[in-house]
């Protein structure tokens, strides 16, 4: 027996290795660091940061290698990366173009603003978090070849190892084993054909993961491009799957979903150029409320983790998303007023509220006036040889989404619904408060948190960051970015330092659980109410220095790795 099981390992191992000579999926390691010139991938995943790495190596630029490690995310970290999600992708080429994709997932057809209310009005949250109710109409591959367009190498290319590492198998993580262990029965709960995430016996690290079913899904999108998903045989096979879950999701809703391409939210702070995502990206408003805000004190010379910098940049978050709750949602369906909530003026307005010596108070600080998001997302940054640079978050939303796979199709479906406003005041899985704003509406895109950033230095990428984590998505990436511009830590720590949250409601400071004691009991002196919690986010960054050398780091919160060459 043990024979012929090392037998059959060793023709796996062949066969893989006849298709793609650079990665070993039964055999790999995480790596948190890399130094380099040429290129580099930060992912959720070894083996998606190696074909991310494998693709530039063939002569494929950063938007080749992208779309490269997306693929292979909704293969080997079922629990965020995706196909049957969403997401924002940031792109800035080396002849000066910035632009974005966005792929997020939109309300169906048959979606309408009180779908998650009882007869008394109350929120059903289980239908918006789990099962087929819960599940947008998927934008992923709609993003990926809006983005084509911007690559070099041919899809099959790009798409093969994402198709090989379904259907030859790959070794999971111990990381990866507990997620599936602990999710078992909603798997079983939330299905309505047999997945390849559930088996006989407890998952264990080193057990090989085989999904026949979605291989042949990529394999039908490799033969007809976007059709290959929102139409056909896979369109049948989701719309099936819905009926069989009283989900409401159709082939128009399929057929009719559109990526789009979007201007990006760009604004200086102290001679950087950021580049991030525009709504319906909260990000894209609230980052350049908050270091704009930021920008108006000499933050460096309070010092990195002094309580005088953590208790102006909780306040700074606090107003913002304040102004999160009220304002913000789909620009194509609510007026939302990005100018105004950017603008100086406003800001001025909004530090009126501000007092240094002591904690404030959501009761009080409400939004502004103007005139008339488990935290199971994932993130990477990619960089190659030429300056090109790509930031990607893309989502389920919880882990693992609905917990409902496709039957046939083998993919998992997303549970984005919960991003909109169920019921205004009622708060999301994420704590989140939202308003008429974010309010369910037929083809809406609901409010998200992600944030996928570029700094551009001199006109030239300069750091490429993003992270998961629901609601602490945007002050994650705050954070990181003073931390690498203001307060000059090394990329290591910039990612790797205990973080905080605030965001309005509920009235709390987060922080992780290696946070410095005597901030927090400074903080406690002033008035804050702080919990500690397990990690917040798993930030990927990319930094280019002076002389040209990539340094790439993967969160130690996760397996996530740096590979480069």
């Amino acid at each position: 027996m043990k024979f012929s099981l090392t037998l059959v390992a060793t023709l796996q191992l062949a066969l893989f290795s006849a298709a793609q000579s650079t990665i070993n999926p039964y055999q790999y390691s995480i790596n948190k660091n890399f130094t380099g010139r040429k290129g580099a991938v930060v992912s959720a995943h070894p083996l998606a940061s190696q074909v991310g790495v494998m693709i530039m190596k063939k002569g494929g630029n950063a938007v080749d290698a992208a779309i490269a490690t997306q693929l292979a995310l909704a293969v080997v970290y079922p629990g965020a990366g995706n196909i049957g999600g969403g997401g924002f992708m940031v792109i800035h080429l080396s002849n000066g173009t910035n632009t974005t994709i966005d792929f997020r997932e939109k309300a169906p057809i048959k979606g309408h603003r009180d779908m998650y209310l009882d007869a008394n009005g109350n929120p059903n949250l289980d239908k918006s978090q789990n099962g087929h109710l819960a599940v947008g109409v998927p934008g992923t591959i709609a993003g990926i070849f809006a983005a084509k367009k911007y690559s070099k190498l041919p899809f099959s290319d790009l798409i093969q190892p994402a198709i090989d590492l379904a259907e030859k198998g790959f070794i999971i993580t111990a990381a990866e084993a507990g997620g599936l262990n602990e999710d078992r029965p909603n798997f079983i709960k939330y299905n309505t054909r047999p997945v390849a995430f559930v088996k006989g016996q407890p998952w264990k690290a080193g057990d090989t993961l085989i999904q026949k079913d979605l291989a042949q899904t990529l394999k039908r999108i490799k033969a007809a491009g976007q059709k290959g998903f929102y139409e056909g045989e896979t369109a049948r096979l989701i719309v099936e799957e819905m009926q069989r879950g009283n989900g409401i999701i159709g082939y128009e809703d399929l057929k009719q979903y559109t990526a789009n391409e979007k201007k990006p939210s760009q604004f200086s702070y102290k001679g950087y150029e950021v580049i991030t995502m525009p709504l319906p990206s909260s990000g894209g408003v609230l980052l350049p409320m908050m270091m704009k805000m930021t920008s108006r004190f000499p933050i460096a010379d309070y010092g990195f983790h002094s309580l005088k910098a953590v208790q102006l940049m909780t306040e700074i978050e606090r107003l913002a998303y304040a102004d999160r709750a009220k304002f913000l949602g789909d620009p194509d369906f609510y007026k939302v007023p990005v100018k105004q909530l950017t603008s100086e003026t406003y800001i001025s307005e909004r530090l009126r509220l501000y007092n240094p010596d002591s904690a404030g108070d959501s009761k009080k600080i409400q939004a502004g006036v103007v005139n008339k998001e488990s935290e199971e997302t994932t993130h990477f940054s990619i960089v190659d040889k030429s300056g090109n640079a790509v930031s990607v978050t893309t989502t389920l939303n919880g882990g693992y989404g609905c917990y409902t796979v496709v039957g046939g199709a083998g993919f998992l479906l997303n549970n984005e619904m919960d991003d909109f406003s169920i019921k205004p005041g009622v708060p999301n899985m994420y704590g989140a408060i939202g308003g008429e704003a974010n309010a369910i509406a037929p083809g809406k895109r609901m409010l998200s948190s992600m944030t996928p950033t570029i700094v551009l230095k001199n006109k030239k990428t300069y750091i490429v960051a993003g992270t998961p984590g629901g609601t602490t998505i945007t002050t994650s990436v705050y954070q990181t970015l003073l931390n690498l511009i203001d307060f000059k830590l090394s990329t290591y720590d910039a990612v790797n330092k205990p973080k905080f949250h605030m965001q309005w409601l509920p009235d709390v400071v987060f922080i992780e659980n290696d946070f410095p004691d005597e901030i927090i009991t400074g903080l406690q002196k002033m008035g804050y109410t702080v919990n500690k919690r397990e990690q917040i986010g798993r930030t990927d960054v990319i930094k280019i220095l002076n002389n040209g050398t990539i340094e790439a780091v993967g969160d130690k919160r996760g397996d996530d790795t740096a590979e480069g060459f």
